[in-house]
């Protein structure tokens, strides 16, 4: 999940009455072969407007008319459901997440072939093999990977410097540093607890990565049950409980109690660096010293990319890879032409749109091998205010952003059970079981009930 607020625009309803009518989109009811649909994952009108933009500058040079149809996150998997229904998907779908990746796969809905056209244009050399290991099943790749987001933990490099602290990269020195720093005035911790929320299952999944906590073993059998689950449940839950704010914690309350500077770490995207700079006016730093200094929490924040519990079996480092893929009976070699334009002379304007949570994992080209991934530090970040991130963090900050996607874990897709994580989107057990251990309750005892719930929905897909 890009973690930003999502709400369903205008353009997201206007996509579900055509489907649900039927109806077709795009170049579709002009009869013209040279016209593609676009489903773009996206909903913010700057994101949207500029990635039309781009879009035109297809056309223009191509020919190729594309329709592009702005989906919100939440919206999506009703919205391709009933396209599917309806014999309407449209041709290209981008910003698509792992777990989306997997379950148009189980589905049946891509263009396998379409996919691996794009990525042998392209050459596989010049992307993140994880990458492409991460949206490929077997030998068979699902979605041309784009870019990537990374979840971290940030957390107040002053205070921890003025209370002798170490970096919190291990459940140790986080409850070492929690207890230290809560007090009546600031949280030692802020993290999701909400239930059924995603965000809430990926902080857990961070947390639970680095205990070497997996959603199921190399056979395929739910694990959330585990010693190394369990005991993370337990660590997340004293956290929470002890060393954090009352009330159930969201995308929202996290990042906004740590900009208000009453808390001392909490766990977001990448997405979160151009607000924290002050970039964005809808979302900035309210401290005290960001009044005089907006840029205030980024000066004093450092990142911790993988938590390692006792448990740990190597740095683990939750993120995201969004994608393009083409889907089933789309208007293949338009399609392909479409995404090798966005992968290739509109990469640039595609990933300056929000550098700060599109990180590339198509690293540059045959000829110039790092040039996206050199441009990238430079592009300017922000929305109402642009300026590039190195203007507010220090290097080993953007470093640790820029080679997150390497090392990007993730429950069940190396396990081959992709379709699993995708199947659990909508249920959505592990966040339950966090919001239970926040209240109070048996972290073992959660841990059973999540486990169970997976199994059931495991049974559901076989």
């Amino acid at each position: 999940m890009k973690i930003r607020a999502t709400a369903v625009t205008m353009t997201a309803m206007c996509a579900a009455a055509l489907v649900l009518s039927g109806c077709t989109s795009g170049g579709d009811d002009t009869g013209d072969d040279d016209a593609i649909t676009f489903w773009v994952q996206e909903d913010l009108p700057d994101r949207v407007a500029a990635t039309e933009a781009i879009v035109d500058a297809f056309s223009e040079e191509s020919g190729i008319e594309v329709e592009v149809v702005s989906v919100a996150e939440d919206q999506f998997s009703q919205l391709i459901t009933t396209a599917a229904a309806a014999g309407d998907l449209p041709d290209v779908i981008g910003g698509i997440s792992l777990p989306q990746v997997r379950t148009l796969s189980s589905n049946e809905l891509v263009d396998t072939d379409a996919v691996a056209a794009v990525i042998e244009s392209l050459d596989a050399s010049t992307f993140s093999e994880k990458a492409l290991e991460l949206t490929a099943d077997g030998d068979t790749q699902l979605a041309v990977p784009s870019e990537s987001w990374l979840q971290m933990l940030f957390y107040r490099t002053d205070l921890f410097e003025a209370a002798g602290l170490e970096a919190p990269d291990s459940y140790e020195s986080m409850l070492e540093a929690a207890q230290a720093l809560n007090t009546g005035d600031m949280a030692g911790f802020v993290g999701a607890t909400a239930p059924g929320d995603a965000f809430t299952e990926q902080t857990f999944e961070q947390v639970a990565l680095g205990n070497d906590c997996q959603l199921v073993n190399t056979d395929g059998e739910i694990e959330l049950d585990s010693s190394q689950c369990v005991e993370a449940f337990e660590f997340y839950g004293d956290l929470v409980t002890n060393y954090s704010v009352p009330g159930a914690q969201d995308v929202d309350t996290t990042r906004a109690t740590y900009f208000a500077g009453d808390a001392a770490m909490f766990i977001w995207s990448s997405f979160v660096l151009d607000e924290m700079a002050g970039l964005r006016e809808d979302a900035k730093p309210t401290c005290p010293e960001c009044v005089d200094n907006p840029a205030f929490l980024a000066e004093n924040t450092g990142v911790v990319t993988s938590i390692a519990g006792p448990e740990s079996a190597g740095p683990a480092q939750f993120g995201e890879i969004t994608s393009w893929t083409v889907t089933a009976g789309a208007n293949a070699e338009d399609s392909q032409a479409f995404i090798e334009y966005m992968m290739g002379d509109g990469y640039e304007p595609w990933i300056a749109i929000a550098p700060e949570g599109k990180v590339p994992v198509r690293f540059g080209t045959p000829d110039e091998p790092t040039l996206y991934s050199d441009l990238w530090a430079t592009l300017p970040a922000g929305v109402d205010t642009k300026a590039p991130l190195s203007d507010f963090y220090a290097p080993e900050v953007l470093d640790a952003v820029a080679a997150g996607p390497e090392n990007i874990a993730r429950w069940g897709i190396p396990q081959g059970q992709g379709d699993l994580l995708g199947a659990l989107q909508g249920e959505q057990p592990v966040a339950t079981a966090v919001s239970e251990v926040s209240q109070g309750g048996d972290a073992e005892q959660a841990a059973s009930t999540a486990a169970e719930a997976a199994r059931s929905v495991q049974e559901s897909i076989q």
